[in-house]
């Protein structure tokens, strides 16, 4: 029996509702067999994938309307991948990937609670170069931004992982670092533009943070 605290919370998109089971609060840890600290992970950055962010709220709120016709879409640090979830559910091609061991665990948890076909995932390391994940029209993302260390190591993930014409869309909440991620990506053909999500009233807070786009 699992001794982490859980909650059931649902999520409206327009006419699209999101049913999610998330971790109670981040304040929860489960760890027995210390997986997640062999990758890194300490217990207090454990449970930070296993709640609903509002980049992520953001980042969902986008993509409801974005044009993804027949794209094949990346999300990177996809947490409790929202944005998978709902992409998903309007049958389009998306591919989750996390750092988290236990990020699959709750994804498969939550596309069985919605009803859905089972999204692809894969434990991804950025620092790797040995994943299988191949080329994506759309590279999404919310909230990664962390460390300094951090930028380079995604900057090279996301141009590794995407088609020469592309497009990359990442929410930030106002980590300081989206300039230097603008310019890696810039260098790498992309051009750059940022701007406020508007109509933010699902949020319980105004959002200090900005919408990220890249497309080359």
């Amino acid at each position: 029996m699992t001794k982490l605290r859980l909650c059931y919370q649902t999520h409206e998109f327009g006419d699209i509702d999101l049913h999610l089971c998330t971790l109670r609060d981040n304040q929860q840890f489960d760890d027995p067999k210390g997986i997640a600290e062999k990758l890194g992970i300490c217990s207090a950055s454990w449970p930070l994938f296993g709640i609903i962010w509002p980049s992520s709220l953001v980042l969902a709120h986008y993509m409801l309307d974005f044009d993804t016709g027949r794209k094949r879409i990346l999300e990177i640090g996809c947490g409790m991948a929202l944005s998978s979830l709902l992409l998903n559910k309007q049958s389009a091609d998306i591919t989750a990937t996390d750092y988290h061991p236990e990020a699959e665990k709750f994804l498969q948890r939550n596309t069985l609670l919605n009803e859905d076909e089972p999204i692809a995932f894969e434990l991804v390391n950025w620092a790797d170069e040995d994943d299988s994940l191949g080329l994506f029209d759309l590279i999404i993302g919310s909230d990664i931004l962390y460390e300094d260390q951090h930028i380079d190591l995604l900057a090279n993930f996301i141009q590794s992982h995407s088609k020469p014409t592309s497009e990359v869309v990442i929410v930030d909440p106002g980590r300081g670092r989206k300039n230097k991620l603008s310019q890696q990506l810039a260098d790498f053909g992309f051009s750059v533009s940022q701007f406020k999500p508007e109509h933010t009233d699902y949020l319980d807070k105004q959002f200090k943070g900005h919408i990220l786009k890249f497309e080359r």
